[in-house]
């Protein structure tokens, strides 16, 4: 995937990926940020980055994901690493089974288990499949305006902030999957369906 996204980027872009990032697989390997000898490699290993991605956070610890309390606790950790490296820290986790069926991925309360772990962050943002009825009502096509449909939908997803403690404006986007599962930014319009009027159909402008 990060050679996928290199593809997009100019060379000086792909120079700093390549001196900067660092990827640590932690599959098998058990981590545990809930114990101190833990926390500590990953302090010691992390110290000085600008931003810290844990994906996804059910496998960096072995507490209660319902328990509010033992959320409070997990969050209050990253917090502590936070600080002691100098990181932001960003963790993944997924929505429930119910938000997902219900087409509510975008609300706060949709994460997974105890409220805690978006309660007690200060920043929570969201990717959201499209559902059929966006798809209805959307059109990446500029010349004809017709709909995405059902069959394209599913290379369609909005990203949008449900949590915003920062001084800034939150605005969704939508983005296209690529070849190799790059998402790259699209702009998407809103289709106005026939009215009564004379003249038939119009379209809006709006973009996303």
């Amino acid at each position: 995937r990060v050679h996928a996204i290199g593809q997009h980027l100019n060379q000086s872009a792909r120079e700093a990926i390549a001196e900067n990032l660092t990827v640590q697989p932690i599959m098998g390997a058990m981590l545990n940020i809930m114990d101190e000898r833990h926390r500590a490699r990953v302090i010691e290993f992390c110290t000085g980055a600008r931003l810290i991605v844990l994906d996804t956070l059910s496998r960096i610890h072995s507490l209660d994901e319902n328990s509010n309390g033992d959320m409070a606790r997990l969050v209050a950790t990253l917090e502590h690493v936070a600080a002691s490296t100098g990181a932001s820290v960003l963790y993944l986790h997924h929505v429930s089974k119910g938000s997902a069926r219900e087409g509510q991925t975008d609300q706060q309360q949709a994460a997974r288990g105890a409220s805690a772990l978006i309660d007690n962050a200060r920043w929570c943002g969201f990717v959201a499949k499209m559902t059929e009825q966006e798809a209805e009502r959307l059109s990446d096509r500029g010349f004809d305006r017709s709909p995405i449909g059902n069959e394209r939908r599913g290379l369609f997803v909005r990203f949008g902030v449900s949590k915003q403690n920062y001084d800034a404006t939150p605005l969704d986007r939508w983005y296209q999957r690529h070849t190799g599962g790059v998402l790259l930014p699209v702009e998407l319009q809103e289709i106005k369906r026939e009215s009564g009027n004379k003249g038939g159909k119009g379209y809006d402008s709006a973009a996303y």
